[in-house]
């Protein structure tokens, strides 16, 4: 079935817009109930699902919306308030829930929000649960009787459970005594949550992204925006700096010298601490974006390496497929399945600080003898459903790049799934060689899309 409603993260949109409004969330709360009861149901139990969400001030309406939704389905509905999405997936697991619901556009601005699904055992919602969900998104909205309507309460500890969980991904015999960190929050999701993971841990914290006003969010803070994290840590002389986004899933980490490392650094550094610790991953699955010099790295440890679709979705599919412990984008989402069923910033960052601190080396020297290749990506508007496979144009001035770079670099064109604009990304090296190359195509696909 082709999805209409769902994409690769859940149910995503504009506020106000087709699909986020109000009588469409309520219908989403009603189908997933009733999807979800008949394949949860129980002799004399209601099933019951967690809803959690980040800061955006119209979590309030979808959130009311969808525990309207649920109820009128025969559902329970446990709220924890803001909570990141790795926190969501975790105790829908812990509690032993039919679902965990996340309210979250994630990394974009405050006028967006959206509506993810995690299944009972902490991962995504599989495809066919989802289409399910779309099926009876068809048919009209209902109510049970008022006996067997599902009931609602808070839980008051999710915060705490959620804390604890973060702490025991860290090793028993290490600490972060001694450490001064900046966390930024990106005034989202983990606001309360990410700086006592790591004060409890032993570290100096200091807290930046922390005051949510509900329209705020990842504006200019966070992963998206780690400058002013970077600045932070320069003033401070902070040892690090940690960036996550709305809903906590993504991480990017800022050393005392001010650099920057992007997830696929972070990656890189994880896996390699797993193997000088003797628990081979089996595998490292990335993406199509995922920067050549990554996978060359892998291939010099002897680490096998896969290319999912653009998306931690794709990329946990891949990883569970082949048996794979560890996975990732550039954009920071890390997925670590010996610890958590989903990509989680704050473990994440607990499994890099790991190895520095088992290490006793920093993060540049960890990562030495990795030189990602310069990735210039140009976002192209162009008309839904433009191919650029049947414009001559274009595809001559990709094969043009190609043989310019000779097998040192890569070029990506791609249809984005989420907005009507086609990707082009050129990767390799020198700089100014990659952007002349990338305008080139880019200049291209807007004569071939009509300007």
């Amino acid at each position: 079935m082709k999805r209409k409603y769902f994409g690769t993260d859940g149910v995503r949109g504009t506020v106000g817009t087709a699909p986020i409004t109000p009588d469409f969330v309520l219908r989403l709360g009603y189908a997933a109930g009733r999807v979800l009861a008949a394949r949860e149901a129980r002799p004399g139990e209601r099933p019951a699902v967690l809803i959690g969400k980040d800061t955006r001030i119209s979590g309030y309406m979808i959130e009311a919306a969808l525990e309207a939704g649920f109820s009128a389905a025969g559902v329970d509905v446990l709220l924890c308030g803001p909570l990141p999405t790795p926190g969501v997936a975790y105790l829908a697991r812990a509690l032993r829930l039919a679902a965990g619901v996340v309210i979250s556009a994630s990394h974009n601005p405050y006028p967006d929000n959206g509506i993810k699904f995690f299944s009972g055992d902490g991962f995504k919602l599989p495809d066919a649960i989802e289409a399910a969900i779309e099926q009876r998104l068809e048919q009209p909205t209902g109510c049970t009787i008022a006996a067997k309507l599902g009931r609602a309460r808070r839980v008051d500890d999710a915060q705490g459970r959620y804390v604890e969980f973060c702490k025991s991904t860290f090793p028993a015999e290490l600490d972060l005594k001694g450490l001064a960190l900046v966390v930024d929050c990106a005034h989202g999701a983990a606001y309360h949550v990410a700086p006592h993971v790591f004060h409890e841990l032993g570290a100096e914290v200091v807290a930046i992204g922390a005051s949510p006003d509900g329209l705020n969010i990842n504006d200019n803070c966070g992963a998206v925006a780690p400058q002013a994290l970077r600045d932070e840590v320069l003033r401070r002389g902070a040892d690090f700096g940690i960036a996550l986004d709305g809903d906590g899933d993504r991480l990017v980490m800022v050393d005392r010298a001010g650099t920057v490392y992007d997830g696929d650094a972070l990656l890189y550094v994880i896996a390699r601490h797993r193997l000088r610790r003797r628990q081979r991953p089996g595998g490292v699955v990335g993406t199509l974006m995922t920067n050549l010099a990554l996978e060359r790295a892998f291939a010099r440890l002897r680490l096998p390496f896969a290319r999912a679709a653009v998306g931690d979705r794709y990329v946990l599919e891949l990883m569970r497929e082949k048996g794979w412990s560890l996975g990732g984008e550039g954009s920071g989402h890390i997925i670590c399945l010996d610890r958590h069923t989903t990509g989680d910033g704050i473990v994440s960052a607990l499994q890099v600080l790991a190895a520095v601190r088992e290490t006793r080396e920093p993060l540049a020297a960890l990562t030495a003898d990795l030189a990602l290749y310069p990735q210039v990506l140009v976002n192209v508007a162009v008309p839904r459903g433009f191919d650029w496979t049947q414009s001559r144009a274009v595809v001559k001035a990709k094969s043009q790049v190609e043989r310019q770079l000779k097998g040192r670099g890569r070029v990506l064109l791609r249809n984005s799934g989420t907005e009507p604009v086609l990707r082009v990304m050129v990767e390799g090296t020198p700089r100014a060689a990659v952007e002349a190359a990338a305008n080139a195509i880019a200049a291209a696909v807007r004569e071939a899309a009509g300007g």
